[in-house]
């Protein structure tokens, strides 16, 4: 078996537009093709016996050992393939539940879909499985377990932390989108100007010097005192010296701690002797210079937490600790505590196990305990000298217990500090008395705390701390996302996505847009290049100034990585033609439009999905849809069209020279077609559909008809506006039309433009790209061949696996199919035969260059129109 490709799809895709997070894995059984499980023997007692979970893979079976049936009777590697890695997976600690496998048009080769939690995980789950069924398949012994401690740490390495992680399922539970910003844990919540950000616990209304005060603990010592907050006597320490002179203040035991720290790392307490100090102060210092020493209080630690100036919750934390049984020595009591089902690796659970390091064996050293001594039964030994859960810590969720006093104090010192969200920690006998009264005081205030202990206490009620937050950054009325048009199909999606940029922003809208020219904010491009993918889109969801996204969706990044988008409120399929058939694994017009309608199955429910009456791909997609569905047509006598108006459906149409809306059998004229610039003076009817398409999403979005129309006369096409779509230059004897036209649906439209030129001769410069079929080629040759007199052709790009001759030869069978008399010439350099036709242009002579390098073509020929107008010679 050989793995072709990996991919991960991030966003609504082809194989489900709900489950976004997808692993499709390109899988070639080879020799295995012949080979289903029943056929293997012993394949089926190998894979029970290594995955005996597995029972519970329901399957197209639907029950309980399914799977299980199906290997039985025989199934394909590819299937079992998806059900390894889906069940490694779950074995890591990540829990996955969907996939497809499917067989390509070629045999033996295979996409295997499963759904993955975390992407780098579902990589490795991928190549994994693959290896683990070829063990399996050979009778070979595989260490499964090193593969899942692998993912483990993958997952660890690369997941949200848990209090990220808990702040984003909320927005998610709100359906608030967000987007992870790099590999850490930076994340934003909504899209455009609607956005918030937040990293940790520490979000975009954090005050910086909040966050400076609360990480010196000797300033925010300083600042409670003075607000009558009570905190431990101490001081701060650089040396021996200042060491003495602190410990000669408060006396013994004390805490030696970085001034700096974080996470309890450099901590020593319960410090009784000058010797301990000493190593302390050394240890501290390894974290920072300056070092706080201060008086230890007895007492049970307690923290805090306070969100948006409100008491959420509070937990008692206790380190971790084992509890002697006369039996086990102390490493084997540590054993047996982490094998707690609620332990696990990093923040896989609610616990995580505890581990030997310095701090343990210090404290060890303390009581004159090693690893292999056996502690008496029902002594509590601490293996670590802070209750941070991440050192394998319990927590006991006290908030209901807190006095109202302390709750008052609490809050206090958020403002007092001046944090959004804020841990205050505690040292006390308990909270249910005010600590005037139980002698307690605040350890410390911490910026960016952890929310792990209250969102999963080892003992009492979870706490949803995360939905605070959600209600600071987005409280009520505040919206989250930004309205987004989506734009895909065949030919049109750049004229159509441009003109409805246009047309939003004379609106008054500040509109980002993705084309396959580049990505544009106000106009400005920011990126140059075809930009129709996911990363484009995010790109525009991602700018604070967008208020209004307008995205070209192509087909070849749907098929990549899914759409970068998790819903639009409209979405618009111009039509599905023939094109880039015979490229990954989309050989049928019907294989094309699955692709195209990802877009408009990712619609909201109230939203509008905007299809081609004409196209019979797109009127077989509107079955499948779920949101509102409205037409539009050249033909207002097209049978669809007219069913649709009687239906009381909204329809857009060209009728008796107008851009029409019909709301079932009335009609609102929005503009003539001969005032819209863009269509050429009504000739161009492919793009008088484009213009209802646009005109029909403005319409239903909400704008006035008489502003739409506005737009519509406004938007005039050129090099600058609409680059590659229809640009014509007017040179004195002759004009040069540039197109961007590469496949058949776009030249037949050129050609029924050409059919309304008057010209004394006209000229057609063309290519063929490589890896189109073979009768893709030959169809435009052959269109060209009814359109021009004389052809030039150019051929040095895009030969993508063919010689630039058999090309060629495609190119010519066709114009000879077109059964005119056309006479031709080859000029292999687009340059030299764009220079060729209009150096040697006579009067009326009509150019056009279908161009696929637009930027070229457009500055050469601009070139040539600027010379002339200065009396010169290019």
């Amino acid at each position: 078996m050989e793995i072709l490709k990996i991919q991960a799809l991030r966003g609504p895709n082809i194989w489900s537009v709900q489950r976004k997070k997808l692993i499709q894995m390109r899988l070639d059984l080879q020799e295995m093709e012949q080979f289903p499980t029943n056929l293997i023997e012993g394949f089926r007692e190998r894979i029970e016996q290594m995955f005996p979970s597995m029972i519970e893979h329901r399957c197209s079976e639907g029950v309980r050992g399914g799977f299980f049936s199906r290997i039985e009777r025989g199934t394909w590697m590819g299937h079992v393939i998806e059900h390894i890695a889906l069940e490694i997976q779950t074995l890591a600690g990540m829990e996955t539940g969907f996939g497809r496998t499917r067989e390509t048009k070629t045999p033996g080769v295979y996409n295997v879909v499963f759904s993955y939690t975390e992407e780098n995980v579902g990589m490795f789950a991928a190549t994994s499985a693959v290896n683990i069924a070829a063990s399996l398949i050979a009778n070979k012994s595989y260490d499964l377990d090193a593969d899942i401690q692998k993912m483990r740490e993958i997952r660890e390495r690369v997941r949200l932390g848990p209090s990220t992680g808990s702040i984003v399922e909320e927005a998610v539970a709100r359906d608030i989108p967000w987007i992870r910003l790099g590999t850490n844990s930076l994340v934003q919540l909504g899209y455009g100007v609607n956005q918030m950000r937040f990293q940790a616990t520490i979000t975009c209304k954090t005050s910086s010097i909040a966050v400076d005060i609360a990480c010196n603990k000797e300033q925010t010592k300083r600042m409670l005192d003075l607000a009558s907050i009570p905190v431990a006597n101490g001081g701060i320490c650089v040396d021996n010296e200042d060491l003495d002179s602190v410990i000669a203040k408060i006396g013994y035991p004390i805490v030696i701690k970085p001034l700096d720290g974080n996470h309890g790392k450099g901590a020593s307490i319960n410090v009784k002797n000058i010797d301990d100090a000493r190593a302390g102060l050394i240890y501290a210092k390894t974290y920072s210079n300056r070092v706080i020493v201060e008086k230890f209080i007895t007492g049970y630690d307690f923290r805090v937490l306070i969100i948006d100036n409100k008491l959420v919750a509070a937990a008692k934390r206790e380190p971790a600790h084992i509890v002697g049984d006369g039996k086990n020595t102390i490493q084997e009591l540590i054993d047996i505590t982490n094998l707690d089902p609620k332990r696990g690796y990093g923040h896989e659970n609610v616990l995580t196990q505890i581990d030997v390091d310095r701090d343990t064996t210090d404290l060890l050293e303390k009581l004159n305990y090693t690893l292999t001594s056996i502690p008496k039964a029902g002594e509590t030994v601490y293996l670590k000298s802070t209750a941070n859960l991440s050192t394998g810590g319990t927590s006991v969720d006290v908030t209901d217990m807190m006095h109202p006093e302390n709750i008052f104090l609490c809050e206090r010192i958020s403002r007092v500090i001046g944090l959004d969200i804020c841990g205050v920690d505690i040292m006390a006998q308990n909270l249910t008395q005010p600590l005037k009264e139980n002698g307690g005081c605040i350890l410390e205030v911490n910026a960016a705390p952890g929310f792990r202990m209250h969102l999963a206490p080892s003992e009492g009620l979870p706490r949803n701390v995360a939905a605070p937050v959600i209600d600071m950054l987005y409280p009520p009325g505040k919206p989250s996302r930004i309205p987004i048009i989506a734009v895909t199909g065949t030919n049109g999606k750049t004229t159509t996505t441009r003109l409805l940029a246009h047309i939003v922003k004379n609106n008054g809208f500040k509109v980002g847009f993705t084309t396959s020219d580049g990505i544009y904010v106000q106009n400005h491009m920011m990126e140059k290049g075809d930009t129709t993918g996911p990363v484009s889109a995010e790109y525009i969801l991602k700018d604070p100034t967008v208020e209004f996204a307008v995205l070209e969706t192509a087909r070849g990044g749907i098929l990549r990585s899914g759409l970068g988008f998790s819903r639009c409120d409209i979405g618009i399929i111009t039509n599905i033609q023939e094109d880039h058939l015979g490229l990954n694994d989309i050989h049928t017009l019907e294989d094309l439009a699955r692709v195209k309608s990802t877009v408009v199955k990712s619609i909201k429910k109230d939203g509008w999905a905007i299809l081609n009456a004409e196209d019979e791909h797109c009127l077989k997609i509107a079955n499948d849809l779920s949101c509102n569905i409205a037409y539009f047509s050249l033909d207002e006598n097209n049978p669809m069209v007219q069913k649709f108006a009687k239906e009381g459906k909204i329809v857009a149409v060209y009728e008796n020279g107008f851009i029409t809306i019909k709301k079932g059998e009335w009609k609102i004229r929005v503009e003539r077609a001969v005032h819209v610039p863009l269509t050429l003076g009504g000739k161009a009817k492919f793009m008088i559909a484009n213009v209802l398409a646009a005109t029909l999403a403005s319409y239903l979005w909400g704008f006035k008809t008489e502003d739409i129309s506005l737009s519509l006369q406004t938007f005039i096409p050129s090099a600058a506006q609409t680059p590659g779509r229809m640009n014509i230059f007017e040179f004195k004897k002759f004009k040069v039309l540039i197109d961007f036209a590469h496949n058949a649906s776009g030249y037949r439209g050129v050609e029924e433009y050409l059919q309304s030129v008057e010209a004394s001769k006209k000229i057609g410069i063309i290519a063929g790209v490589g890896d189109r079929r073979d009768e893709d080629i030959k169809e435009c040759a052959k269109i060209a061949g009814r359109m021009f007199d004389h052809i030039i052709i150019r051929q040095e790009k895009y030969l993508r696996g063919r010689t630039e001759d058999e090309i060629i030869n495609l190119i010519l069978e066709g114009i000879a199919e077109s059964g005119r008399n056309v006479t031709h010439e080859i000029i292999s350099k687009e340059v030299e035969a764009i220079k060729h036709a209009i150096n040697n242009a006579q009067e009326g002579t009509f150019i056009t260059a279908l161009s696929d390098v637009v930027t070229n073509a457009i500055n050469i020929v601009q070139e040539y129109l600027d010379k002339e107008n200065e009396g010169g010679v290019a």
